[in-house]
């Protein structure tokens, strides 16, 4: 298991988690059939870059905030989900590792908020951690009406 050697690590892992997201959503975006989901893979695309230009904001400006501890109660496969690459993805699966992501996405900005010590920081994780529930939500629904009502 990777071990974080300190915040930077953290922050780095995040951005990281981020920027695959983002392009996981673009790669849905290209594959989905309904264009009113293409346009919802591209929205949560752009927040997940939003997201990924605010950590980087933290990490340059204000990682003095987290103090230079050594971070290793946090475990990395407990943030990652894996996906297997494969370009016929079906829309149920993809909706599925949708729900698994955003999950791991608000998990892990759950325990960064715990972690830290400054408020203004604490209130951004816990900002990225409702958005990313909602989007779980988002695609909850999405599941619920278009693929349990087909079956």
């Amino acid at each position: 298991m990777t071990e974080f050697r300190n915040i930077t690590d953290v922050l780095d892992f995040a951005i990281g988690e981020e920027q695959a997201a983002m392009d996981f959503y673009l790669h849905l975006a290209d594959s989905a059939k309904q264009e009113e989901m293409k346009k919802v893979f591209r929205e949560f695309a752009g927040e997940e870059m939003t997201h990924k230009a605010k950590l980087l904001e933290v990490k340059i400006h204000g990682i003095r905030a987290f103090g230079s501890e050594k971070v290793t109660e946090m475990h990395l496969s407990d943030y990652l989900v894996e996906v297997k690459p494969k370009s016929d993805l079906s829309y149920e699966e993809a909706l599925i590792v949708a729900m698994k992501k955003e999950k791991a996405a608000f998990r892990l900005y759950s325990s960064l908020a715990a972690r830290v010590q400054d408020q203004g920081i604490r209130d951004l994780f816990l900002s990225l951690a409702m958005e990313e529930s909602k989007h779980k939500l988002r695609f909850e629904i999405e599941y619920d009406e278009y693929i349990l009502r087909e079956n």
